[in-house]
């Protein structure tokens, strides 16, 4: 048939080619869950909070004096996810990495977390960070107990486009622990989001399509290398579940956080003393940009890093250490976590031309564990934080009002967040008192809460955001 052994080498190269590329393949998937999956784990909250009861006849002056709110308690349930990504062999203590909102309750309850071969352990609170809704938290591991820990990668390295594999837990208790889902990285960069009261104050999200359901929470988004690149955090849908656009931290930001928690017991943050602003089209003509990106110095605090770096109003800044300036979001965020104490080299233009600045950024005084934004000491918890009229938080509100305290963040299941306070609203007056720092807010809230009544009252006059200012009167009851 074959006129030649030549031929029929060919041919028999072409059929074992032809069976080759239509074998069955593994996917390239397949290795990076089964080394990583047992990292990921389940976390479930047990507590209680309290919820105001509203009489019928709330809205009624006289009723109100003398039918305050009634505090009842209720048991409270959170589920979420995590994944252990630091393990200390000697004292066999495995961290673990989730998100604020998934375990915030966790020191007035308990939290147990439940490793890849169901074996369940009481975890610890190492520390919270409500401004990037991520929090650490501990296990003593077993003596036989496999650990599984997770590495974690390089998320300033990402491409739009990059494989994004997310595992969690979705739907707590509905027997689907640890699902893989496999999409791309979306989007990056993206702030500015709502997700309601939590909002956190910093963002700098990474936007994927694959599949984020509630439950996910706290879980990691891997790379193709399977190192973690984000942890998943939230989803925008008008229906609860997975449309496409989920969100998650970036691990290069949890890094940080992490190591902060763990060192200090809460995050360090930066400060360089400056009131940015927006590029927009009409700023970036006027300043001959060539592109719509960096923040605008619009005023230069007194001695602060900035002032003694020489940065002035006008500048623009394009980046921080190299990495680029697109947004006030990303300015903020890498100045609130960029060394203390270091040079920070800013790449600014002045006057059309480009110049190098060094600054050495000093602690930020709102976010020190007992600087001024530290809450009442009380045994009472209000669950509310302010933040300055003029500070850098209060910018992205736009804030036109020349008096009282911001609302920075308002605790899930505390007091504060069963009334209408939102954040972003600002306070006048406590208990009849006006109060225009933070300083004093929390002496007046520590007042109150201080008196030996069965019902602490408090009564805050504010100015609501999301109604055009409407000035109200917001009233939190506590009850021994």
């Amino acid at each position: 048939m074959f006129k030649n052994r030549k031929n029929l080498a060919i041919v028999l190269l072409m059929l074992t080619l032809s069976v080759s590329l239509f074998a069955k393949t593994k996917s390239p998937f397949v290795d990076i869950i089964q080394q990583n999956r047992d990292a990921v784990v389940q976390i479930k909250v047990e507590s209680t909070i309290s919820n105001n009861y509203r009489s019928p006849f709330q809205n009624d002056d006289f009723f109100k004096f003398f039918f305050p709110q009634q505090p009842q308690v209720r048991p409270y349930v959170s589920l979420g996810s995590g994944f252990i990504f630091n393990y200390d062999k000697k004292s066999k203590t495995a961290f673990i990495l989730t998100n604020n909102h998934v375990v915030e309750l966790g020191d007035k309850g308990t939290i147990t977390v439940t490793l890849a071969d169901k074996n369940s352990i009481v975890a610890e609170i190492v520390g919270l960070d409500p401004a990037t809704d991520l929090a650490v938290i501990k296990i003593e591991v077993p003596k036989n107990e496999k650990v599984t820990v997770l590495e974690l990668g390089d998320s300033e390295a990402l491409d739009i486009g990059e494989w994004a594999i997310a595992i969690g837990n979705p739907f707590g208790d509905s027997g689907l622990e640890r699902t893989v889902t496999v999409g791309v990285i979306s989007a990056l960069g993206r702030a500015g989001m709502n997700f309601g009261n939590n909002s956190p104050a910093f963002q700098d999200y990474i936007q994927t399509d694959a599949a984020i359901n509630p439950g996910n929470s706290g879980g990691p988004l891997l790379d193709i290398d399977g190192k973690v690149i984000g942890i998943n955090a939230a989803i925008t849908s008008n229906s609860g579940g997975n449309v496409g656009i989920g969100f998650a931290i970036p691990v290069n930001l949890a890094k940080k956080v992490s190591s902060d928690i763990i060192e200090h017991g809460y995050v360090r943050r930066g400060y360089l003393g400056i009131m940015p602003q927006e590029i927009t089209e009409d700023l970036k003509i006027n300043f001959d940009l060539t592109e719509l990106a960096g923040v605008l110095v619009t005023n230069v605090e007194d001695k602060t890093p900035a002032s003694k770096a020489k940065l002035k109003k006008g500048d623009i800044i394009k980046s921080l250490n190299g990495t680029k300036i697109h947004n006030i979001h990303k300015f903020r965020t890498e100045i609130a976590h960029s060394p203390i104490g270091s040079p920070v080299e800013i790449s600014i233009i002045r006057d059309k031309k480009q110049m190098t600045l060094n600054a050495v950024l000093t602690e930020h005084p709102e976010f020190m564990k007992d600087g001024k934004q530290s809450t009442s000491k009380s045994k009472y918890d209000v669950g509310l934080k302010v933040a300055e009229r003029d500070s850098e938080f209060s910018q992205k509100f736009n804030n036109t009002i020349n008096k009282g305290v911001l609302v920075q963040t308002i605790a899930r299941g505390s007091s504060a967040a069963s009334t209408s306070l939102q954040i972003g609203d600002v306070i006048f007056e406590v208990n009849n008192v006006e109060v225009n720092s933070v300083a004093e807010f929390d002496a007046e809230i520590e007042k109150a809460l201080g008196t030996e009544e069965n019902i602490k009252r408090i009564l805050l006059r504010v100015a609501i955001k999301n109604k055009n200012n409407l000035i109200t009167y917001v009233a939190i009851n506590i009850r021994d």
